[in-house]
């Protein structure tokens, strides 16, 4: 079907498809989902496993290594990493991307998981904890809020927020709805011990006492006339006045006591205390609330914060919501900043199409331009795209590339209008000589992005839409060029000849000058060729003053804190020093407030952000600025006064990064079976990086920890009839008490603990004055009877293992002012020369480890789409030597990249990589489009040497004008951190590329096809 003719014989309804395809554009921007980055699948859950009283090496070797062996009996594992710490097991299971390529296999995968573990759970030691599967690991809390309430408790904010809680999680677009830093209330019991020796009484004893008095149970139910009445008694223990009230009897002695006679009943905070955050120094409860799946983040936000409107009189006065972290905002203002660049190279495009085609032509371009961005909007609402950083920066860099196909028809269109020809058949006929030759390069040029389409790595998930984005758009381009454009021409241009003007008197000049150029290489062709590839190897030459990356630092106007004391320290020290450094910072020119998280760190607020675990000597800090242009001082600023002021602390102060990473810019991993020489080994490395300059230089062990060990008399502990539960249970049971029961209040439960009064357990010298009490003769017994001696040693806080070995990483950053790339390069041999015994091995990780797995799934991935390029061209041509001058011509590219890196300073980042791959495709697209006319001429009989240099005039304008709109077309993004790296490529590359393009193809052409110097008239 000749969709040219058609669009033309029937007017009206291209006409009806132009405003249904502008509508429908329209429609699908407003609708489609919006997010500050792409949605990526994380695949990982977590299994939990209790394992109270046991060491981090009997939690590794008796819950954790059963766990990790369930696991590892599943179909499509990546990963299998684990921590062993005193008590619990966390075990993170990560699925490939090719065996849970949707959410709904995940889920299975899930199933299947939790079946697994449940098969395993008879293995496991007999007082160890059910495990329990956490698959809701990666859930992002895009409304993050810290609550305060001057003259309320956490306990009454708390309440406040449970019944907020329930509002918000009903409201339009949310999934989960959590509170954090809650504090969880207990009743104490509090006794003196020497009171409850005299009278015989156990906690058990009164536990039991508790349970029949509090226990939920059925009354039963009786007949009444036609009627079943239940019985319903009331709970004996409503308040604290009625449990202190409770008798406790002694069975033995005979003897009954109210428990306020032997006890003290208050209500308090669990101690140790929890995690808590504080904003501004105030204690606060964070509120976080979690997006479903595929909405729209801007328009859940918009509602929470209406229904929080709408609940103001619920809200007691002087609590106050304060945002932590917006992400509808963030995404508000990103997407709004993202089409500001897109209107402003929109406005660059047609502008220079107006400039360089006239009113006329430019108008009909800036027309076409629109038509295909509509279209394009629509072919991703379709496709299930959504609009985030890399769709939309895919959109900026194809608005260049979109109107490439339609500058082919126009200008042969005006080029056979200026001959007499009318607009009509002009262009129906440059449309049947070109569709093919701009299908295939149009196919080229998107087929260049598809190795970041189909990488299968993390990176290629996160950035895949640039591919899906840009295929549809150039698609979307070139059947508008075939389809539509000949009628827009019938409509813009006149069929009178046009007559010469100044634009042309200089436009001629220009191809004259152009002209000249190219004889002159053509004359001297293979100096001209030795020329163009010795420049080239001049720039690879230069390539080690190049910066090299990964994805750069965000624009986000916060940054963290991350506060590290020794292992084992209190949670009350670290809450006092991080509320010392938060003070400090506070007062920081440019600062506008903190999120202070004593205890651990904050939800995942952001895809890319992954919070630390729960860590009583762990604090971080989030930082709210002005800007994110004062970040930079406040770094250095802030890490000097922490070392200056806490030496005893480790801290790492920090951005945040786009795209797909974290942790550590440097990680050294070594693993082995030996804790004792894979910490050695991480000390060797650490050493290695502070004498390279790197900072925040630690490993993710952390210290040993200090542990106090009893030594039993075995004897005695039979004879007196004991066992080592009951000597354990019984310093627990003074130190940290004895939950008896629990007290129903409302809809929550609380923890009755029963623990001796604060001078009774405070400190370790009390371990002496412990009694342990025998239910077999009712009578108490002197810890000193069965323990010899209280000896202090060292253990591992926490075993860190990977795919079932130990695994430690020793990890650095680099120091302001350096990067990443050259602190590596330091450091990378010395590491590597560390003498690894036998078993053992090391694997880098962090920003180097992340580049080299993208960079290898896009390696992974590139012969296909290279390979998929290379068939089309020669498919196109139906020929071997056209194909392989395009091709050879593709390394020129290098020239402009290069130099335009390192003259602007500018980091080969992963963008820059895709770009280097977009612009492989750019330029095969316009040397195909240079060759094929080439050859048109050729066969219509023009001597060869006139048709090379008459085709490549003619082809300078449309391949200028397409380089120039892609070009001018990505300078918005110059601005754009993210995208600074690939604009940049771009820029320079293309514009380089193609000055040497159309000198070199013809020089090429010329050679291959052994063109002489005198086929310039016709002979015969």
């Amino acid at each position: 079907m000749d969709l040219a003719k058609f669009a033309i014989e029937k007017r009206l309804v291209s006409a009806l498809l132009t405003l249904v395809i502008l509508l429908l554009g329209y429609v699908s921007y407003t609708s489609l989902p919006r997010f500050e980055d792409p949605e990526f699948i994380i695949r990982s859950a977590q299994v939990i496993t209790p394992y109270s009283g046991a060491s981090a090496e009997e939690v590794s070797e008796e819950v954790t290594d059963v766990i990790e062996t369930a696991i590892q009996q599943l179909a499509g594992i990546k990963k299998v990493t684990s921590t062993s710490s005193a008590g619990l097991s966390k075990v993170t299971v990560e699925f490939t991307i090719a065996a849970a390529k949707t959410r709904d296999i995940l889920a299975q995968k899930f199933t299947q998981l939790r079946a697994k573990i449940s098969d395993t759970e008879r293995q496991l030691p007999p007082n160890a904890g059910t495990p329990q599967v956490y698959d809701d690991y990666g859930d992002v809390y895009a409304q993050y809020y810290a609550v305060t309430g001057d003259g309320y408790s956490l306990s009454e904010i708390h309440h406040y927020l449970d019944t907020l809680q329930r509002e918000l999680v009903l409201v339009k677009g949310v999934s989960k709805v959590i509170q954090i830093g809650v504090p969880q209330e207990i009743i104490y019991v509090n006794y003196q011990p020497s009171r409850l020796i005299q009278l015989g009484l156990s906690a058990s004893q009164i536990a039991q006492v508790l349970e029949g008095q509090n226990l939920v149970v059925s009354g039963g139910s009786v007949k009444a006339g036609n009627l079943r009445v239940v019985f319903r008694p009331g709970a004996a223990v409503s308040s604290l006045q009625s449990l202190e009230e409770l008798v406790i009897s002694d069975p033995k002695g005979g003897r009954s006591f109210r428990l306020k006679d032997i006890a003290t009943v208050t209500r308090g905070i669990k101690d140790p205390i929890s995690k808590r955050l504080y904003r501004d120094g105030k204690p606060a409860i964070g509120l976080a609330i979690s997006n479903v799946l595929g909405g729209n983040v801007v328009e859940m936000g918009d509602a929470v914060r209406a229904r929080i409107k709408e609940l103001e009189s619920l809200r007691p006065v002087g609590i106050d919501i304060i945002p932590v972290s917006e992400q509808s905002e963030s995404v508000r203002i990103s997407v709004n900043d993202f089409v500001l660049n897109v209107v402003m190279a929109l406005g660059i495009v047609v502008g220079t199409l107006l400039l360089f085609m006239g009113i006329r032509s430019g108008l009909l371009m800036g027309g076409i331009l629109l038509v295909t961005v509509a279209g394009t909007l629509l072919g991703m609402n379709l496709y299930g795209l959504d609009m985030q950083r890399i769709s939309l920066g895919a959109l900026i860099i194809a608005l260049g590339m979109l109107v490439d196909n339609a500058i082919v028809v126009v200008e042969g269109t005006l080029v056979r209008i200026h001959k007499g020809e009318s607009p009509a058949s002009a262009a129906v006929a440059v449309v049947n000589q070109t569709k093919w030759p701009l299908l295939g390069g149009t196919v080229v040029g998107f087929l260049a992005f598809s190795p970041i389409g189909f990488s299968p790595d993390g990176t290629g998930e996160y950035a895949g839409s640039l591919f899906w984005t840009i295929s549809i758009a150039l698609l979307f381009s070139w059947l508008i060029a075939i389809w539509l454009t000949p009628y827009y021409c019938t409509v813009m241009l006149k069929g009178e000849k046009a007559s010469k003007n100044a634009e042309g008197e200089q436009e001629g000049a220009f191809l004259a000058a152009y002209r000249k150029l190219l004889t002159f290489a053509l004359h001297y062709r293979y100096v001209t060729i030795i020329l163009a590839f010795g420049l080239l190897g001049l720039s690879f030459a230069a390539t080690p003053y190049m910066k090299q990356g990964f994805f750069p630092s965000s624009t986000r106007a916060q940054f963290v804190v991350d506060y590290f004391l020794p292992e084992g320290t209190d949670i009350e020290q670290t809450q006092n020093d991080t509320a010392k450094i938060a003070e400090h910072i506070r007062g920081l020119p440019g600062v506008t407030g903190t999120n202070r998280m004593a205890g651990g760190g904050h939800p995942r607020f952001m895809l890319i952000y992954d919070a630390g675990s729960d860590n009583n000597a762990y604090g971080q800090i989030l930082v709210d600025v002005k800007g994110y242009e004062d970040i930079d001082p406040l770094l250095t600023s802030v890490r000097e006064y922490i070392e200056a002021n806490f030496p005893a602390a480790f801290t790492k102060v920090w951005k945040f990064k786009l795209g797909p990473g974290g942790g550590s810019a440097i990680e050294a991993k070594f693993t082995g079976q030996d804790s004792v020489v894979l910490r050695e080994l991480s000390e060797q490395a650490k050493r290695i990086y502070a004498e390279a300059g790197a900072v925040a230089v630690k490993d993710d062990w952390r210290e040993m920890v200090k542990v106090i060990r009893p030594r039993i008399r075995e004897e005695n502990m039979r004879r007196l009839g004991l066992t080592q539960g009951d000597i354990t249970k019984a310093i627990a049971a003074h130190f940290s008490g004895t939950a008896i029961g629990v007290y129903r209040e409302g809809d929550e439960l609380q923890q009755i603990l029963f623990r001796p009064d604060e001078a009774d357990r405070k400190g370790a010298e009390t371990l002496q004055t412990i009694q342990i009490f025998n239910s077999g003769t009712g009578k108490y017994i002197p810890i000193t009877q069965v323990v010899e001696s209280f000896d202090t040693e060292l253990e591992n806080a926490q075993l860190l293992r990977e795919n079932r070995a130990l695994a430690i990483k020793a990890q650095a950053d680099p120091a302001p002012g350096d990067n990443a790339t050259d602190l590596f390069a330091r450091v990378k041999g010395k590491v590597e020369a560390i003498d690894l015994p036998v078993g053992y091995n090391l694997k880098w990780g962090g920003e180097s480890g992340d580049s080299a797995e993208a960079n290898a799934g896009l390696a992974s991935t590139m012969p296909l789409g290279f390979g998929a390029m290379v068939l089309v061209v020669f498919l196109l041509f139906n020929a071997v030597r056209q194909p392989v001058i395009i091709w050879l011509t593709v390394p020129l590219i290098g020239v402009g990249i290069i130099w335009g890196l390192i003259v602007t300073g500018t980091a080969l980042e992963f963008m820059g990589i895709l770009a280097v791959l977009s612009l492989t495709g750019m330029l095969i697209k316009n040397a195909i489009v240079l060759i094929d006319q080439t050859d048109l001429e050729i066969s219509e009989g023009k001597p060869r040497l006139s048709a090379v240099i008459d085709s490549s005039v003619s082809r300078v304008r449309p391949v200028s004008l397409g380089v120039l709109t892609t070009v001018l077309g990505v300078v918005p993004l110059l601005w754009d951190p993210f995208f600074k790296s690939l604009a940049v490529v771009i820029i320079f590359g293309l514009s380089f590329a193609t000055l040497l393009t159309l000198i070199v193809v013809p020089t090429l052409y010329s050679v291959f096809f052994r063109v002489k110097g005198d086929e310039t008239v016709k002979e015969g």
